[in-house]
């Protein structure tokens, strides 16, 4: 577990008189350095953190006065280098609510893999100001992007594997990719979970790591080493996701419940401020359960026992009846039994991706109906966004809702306006 260490956190250095990008320049308690290398400058977080950011936004610094066990803050108000007000406040859970910027209810968002992968600017701009303005407020991105092969053209890539070892890229072509998707977001106040794997093979995944298919054992975490994402202390952040639909098919549930502790765990210890999830979908669940294949624990997943574990803030579930061999009325039996579960936890709900390939207003509209109705469920994100951006139409899998369609209208405007 302590390989994650690497990527999931980065550190200010302990003896340049300059503190590297992301690192910690500011606090109550801190007395490190305060000046920040060329070319970034001192942000404020929140009391305790303020961080070296890029750009040539003004600097704001926490200053701390020690007298005996008494300490005494002084600070002004902060703004980015666009000059719109940084946001300090974390998200949360209150019972079963998510909390975003301070409000208690129920949140719609959408998925996009693809984003942190962009090379333009203006089209990670294009499509985030289409998510401020449809009023979704969460977004779910990949933070991983793995190639085992040197790649041309600036092609995006966030960590080379091979047999010599893990290569993290934190160039223009690598992880300032997804950097520039956090402070995007964060000026339209978009809040982002970033997850650290895939259990499939795109992009890398847990087969491009280790020669599995899943994590069969905590000696094999499902993660990257080094993450694929530097954990910062930023509001942008909602979550922070162990990976992307985790199973263990053929294992004993016990075997990712307790990957799932022990990872989660660590995460938290890096950083305590942001939530932490598992990804997963929602398989293995006997409360509610109509035995088919899905409730079932066939893929080594155990949702009533990983909603218990006490790193992870809130449940996930999917929902896909074309890959599952389930009718597509048979999602509001999945999103109710899911609910149920979630209030029994104690621990609100994402339906964090769903979908179908045809009359999708029809049949995911009543799907979004039901989870905003079911106590335990407090935010659904559809997969996945479309949009047109100056390289064209962007991935069209079936499943995917284009702005200004129908089906956004049906799914985006009018379910956004249900919430409200």
């Amino acid at each position: 577990m302590k390989a994650l260490a690497t990527g999931l956190i980065t550190l200010a250095g302990t003896v340049s008189a300059e503190v590297a990008l992301w690192g910690q320049c500011g606090g109550v308690g801190y007395s490190g350095e305060t000046a920040c290398v060329s070319g970034a400058y001192c942000q404020y977080q929140n009391d305790y953190y303020s961080q070296c950011v890029a750009g040539a936004g003004s600097t704001t610094l926490t200053t701390t006065t020690k007298a005996s066990s008494s300490a005494t803050t002084t600070r002004t108000a902060t703004t980015t280098a666009g000059g719109t007000p940084a946001p300090t406040t974390f998200s949360s859970t209150s019972g079963l609510n998510f909390v975003i910027d301070g409000k208690a209810g129920y949140f719609a968002g959408t998925n996009s893999y693809w984003i942190g992968f962009l090379t333009n600017n203006a089209d990670v701009d294009t499509a985030l100001d289409q998510l401020k303005n449809a009023g979704l407020k969460i977004l779910r991105v990949w933070g991983f992007n793995d190639v085992t092969t040197d790649q041309q053209g600036g092609t995006v890539w966030f960590q080379k594997l091979s047999a010599a070892g893990s290569t993290i890229n934190t160039g223009t072509n690598g992880l300032q990719r997804l950097d520039y998707v956090v402070a995007a977001a964060e000026k339209r106040g978009i809040k982002l979970i970033i997850n650290f794997v895939n259990n499939w093979s795109d992009y890398g995944g847990i087969p491009a790591k280790h020669g599995l298919t899943s994590p069969r054992d905590s000696a094999v975490p499902g993660v990257h080493q080094g993450g694929g994402v530097a954990v910062r202390v930023l509001a942008a952040v909602f979550a922070w996701e162990l990976a992307n639909e985790p199973r263990c098919k053929g294992c004993a549930t016990s075997v990712l419940t307790k990957w799932a502790t022990e990872t989660s765990a660590y995460v938290k210890s890096l950083d305590a401020k942001h939530m932490v999830t598992l990804g997963d979908e929602g398989f293995g669940l006997a409360a509610g359960s109509d035995g088919s294949y899905p409730f079932q624990f066939g893929e080594g997943v155990d949702f009533a026992a990983n909603l218990k574990i006490p790193s992870l803030d809130f449940g996930t579930f999917h929902l896909y009846p074309e890959s599952w061999g389930t009718s597509m009325d048979w999602g509001t039996t999945w999103i109710t039994a899911h609910a149920a579960a979630c209030k029994a936890a104690g621990k609100p709900c994402l339906f964090e991706e769903y979908g179908a390939t045809y009359n999708h207003c029809a049949i995911e509209g009543p799907w979004q109906k039901t989870a905003l109705a079911s106590s335990g469920v407090s935010a659904d994100l559809f997969w996945q966004l479309g949009t047109t951006l100056s390289s064209g139409q962007t991935h069209n899998d079936g499943h995917t809702i284009y702005t200004g369609s129908s089906d956004w209208t049906c799914l985006v405007t009018n379910h956004v306006a249900a919430i409200n």
